[in-house]
C-alpha cells in the first residue's frame, strides 16, 4: 500500500480545517435565504395591497402568517435538532420554503398566499437553530455569543442584499416573477444542503442516536420553569420587535411617505439598517464575551436604539445623510439581541442547549407574530376617514398614520430597558443551578 504524498497530506489537513467552516457557512446561507424571504413583503407592500385589494391590517396579517408557523415551531425544532441532527431537517426545511414561495407567487387567492407564507415560516423555523447546532458540532464551544452574532450577521446579509435586489427585480419583472425566482433558488440550495452537510465530525455515516427522553423532558421542564429564561426571552422579544416591524414590513413605506424617499432610496435605507444589525451583532456579541458582562452591553445597546428611533420618528425632515446614519446606529444597537441566545444557553443544561436556544428564539419571534398585524391595524386606525374615500389602487396612508403607529417601537424599548435591570448577570459562564 502506497503512502500518501506530502502534498496529499497538506491538502487533507487543509480540507479538515476548512470543512467545518464550509458546513457552517452553508447553513448560514440558508439562514440568509430565509431572511430574504422573510422581508419580501416589505419590498412589495403596495403591490400586495393592490393585488389582493386589502388594507394595512390585512397586509400585516398576511405577512404575520410567516410568524404564525415560525414561532410555535421553535421548541419542537430544538428537540428535533438535538435528536436527528441538522442535515436532513435543513434540507427538507429549505424545500418547504421553496414550495411556500411558489404558492405565494402563483396564486390570486389570498388564503392560498397566506398558506404559502405559512409554509415559508414553517421551513424558516429550522434555519437559525440549525446554524447554531452546526456551530455546536463543528466549531469551538467558546465564543458562542460571537458565533450567534456572525450567524445573525449573515442572516442580515439576506436583508441587505434582498431589499435592493428584490426592489430592482420587482421593477424589472414584477413581484410574482421575483418570488418565483426565489423559489427556484430554494430548490438549488436544498440540493446543496442535502449533499454537503454532515451531522457529525466523523466521516462515517451518522448512526441512529438513542436519546434518553426522560432526560430531554427533564431539561425542557427546567427551561420552562426557569423565570430568568422567560425574562430573557421577553427582553429578546422586545428588542427584536422594532426590527421585525420596521425593517421587515413597515419601514420602507414609512420612509417613502414620512421622509419623501423614492422606493429605491427606501430600499437602500432599510439595507443600511440591516448592515448596522450585521455589524452590531458581531461586535456587541464579541464585546459581551470579552467583558464577560451581558446586561451592561444589552442595556446600553437598547438605550442607543431608543434614542435613534426617537430621532427618526420625531424629525420628519431629517437630512438624508443623518437619517442613514441614524438607521445604521438603530440597526447596530439591535445587535445586542444576539446576546439573549448566549444567555439562554448559559442558563440551561448543556444537553438541552439547542432546546434552550430554540425556546428563547420562540419567545423572541413572538414580537413579529403579534406586532406586524398590530401596527398595520394602527396605521388603518390613524388613517381615519381617508380610507373611506380610497380606491383599491390608491395609496391613502400618510406620514401621520405611519408615525403614530410606529410610536409602539420606542414604547417597547423603554419596557425592555426596565426588564434588563431585573435580569440576572451570567458573566458569560455556563451555570446549571438557576431556577
Amino acid at each position: 500500500m502506497s503512502m500518501p504524498s506530502d502534498t496529499q497530506l497538506i491538502q487533507s489537513r487543509l480540507y479538515l480545517r476548512l470543512f467545518p467552516w464550509i458546513v457552517c457557512a452553508l447553513g448560514a446561507v440558508f439562514y440568509a435565504y430565509e431572511y430574504l424571504l422573510r422581508i419580501t413583503p416589505n419590498v412589495i407592500t403596495y403591490e400586495l395591497m393592490q393585488s389582493y385589494q386589502i388594507n394595512a391590517a390585512a397586509l400585516g396579517n398576511l405577512a404575520g402568517f410567516y410568524y404564525y408557523a415560525y414561532t410555535p415551531m421553535q421548541l419542537p425544532v430544538g428537540l428535533m435538532m438535538d435528536k436527528f441532527g441538522p442535515r436532513r431537517l435543513l434540507t427538507v426545511a429549505c424545500l418547504l420554503c421553496a414550495v411556500g414561495s411558489y404558492l405565494f407567487a402563483g396564486t390570486t387567492v389570498i388564503s392560498v398566499a397566506a398558506f404559502g407564507r405559512f409554509l415559508v415560516g414553517f421551513g424558516s423555523a429550522f434555519a437559525f437553530v440549525g446554524v447554531l447546532k452546526l456551530a455546536t458540532i463543528w466549531l469551538p464551544p467558546n465564543r458562542f455569543a460571537l458565533i450567534s452574532g456572525i450567524a445573525t450577521a449573515l442572516g442580515a446579509l439576506g436583508g441587505i442584499v434582498g431589499e435592493v435586489a428584490l426592489e430592482k427585480f420587482v421593477n424589472d419583472v414584477g413581484w410574482r416573477s421575483t418570488v418565483l425566482i426565489c423559489a427556484l433558488m430554494g430548490i438549488v440550495l436544498a440540493i446543496m444542503l442535502g449533499t454537503i452537510l454532515r451531522d457529525s465530525r466523523h466521516t462515517q455515516r451518522r448512526a441512529h442516536v438513542l436519546i434518553n427522553w426522560r432526560e430531554v423532558w427533564h431539561g425542557l421542564w427546567l427551561i420552562i420553569k426557569n423565570r430568568q429564561i422567560w425574562l430573557n426571552g421577553l427582553i429578546g422579544c422586545l428588542l427584536y420587535l422594532p426590527i421585525s416591524a420596521f425593517a421587515e414590513l413597515w419601514g420602507k413605506p414609512y420612509l417613502e411617505v414620512a421622509h419623501g424617499f423614492s422606493s429605491l432610496q427606501s430600499a437602500y435605507a432599510v439595507s443600511t439598517l440591516f448592515a448596522g444589525f450585521a455589524v452590531g451583532g458581531m461586535a456587541l456579541g464579541f464585546l459581551s464575551d470579552h467583558l464577560k458582562n451581558r446586561k451592561k452591553v444589552m442595556f446600553f445597546g437598547a438605550l442607543a436604539a431608543l434614542i435613534a428611533i426617537s430621532l427618526i420618528l420625531s424629525l420628519s425632515k431629517m437630512n438624508p445623510v443623518l437619517l442613514f446614519l441614524m438607521l445604521f446606529i438603530f440597526g447596530f444597537s439591535f445587535g445586542v439581541e444576539v446576546i439573549v441566545f448566549a444567555i439562554g444557553r448559559e442558563l440551561s443544561l448543556k444537553s438541552a442547549a439547542a432546546t434552550a436556544v430554540a425556546f428563547t428564539n420562540m419567545l423572541v419571534m413572538l414580537g413579529g407574530a403579534i406586532f406586524q398585524p398590530t401596527i398595520g391595524a394602527l396605521v388603518d386606525y390613524f388613517a381615519g376617514a381617508d380610507l373611506e374615500n380610497a380606491t383599491a389602487n390608491t395609496v391613502v396612508y400618510g406620514a401621520h398614520a405611519y408615525t403614530m403607529a410606529m410610536l409602539v417601537l420606542p414604547a417597547v424599548l423603554m419596557i425592555a430597558l426596565g426588564l434588563i435591570t431585573l435580569l440576572k448577570e451570567t458573566h458569560a459562564e455556563l451555570s446549571y443551578d438557576h431556577t
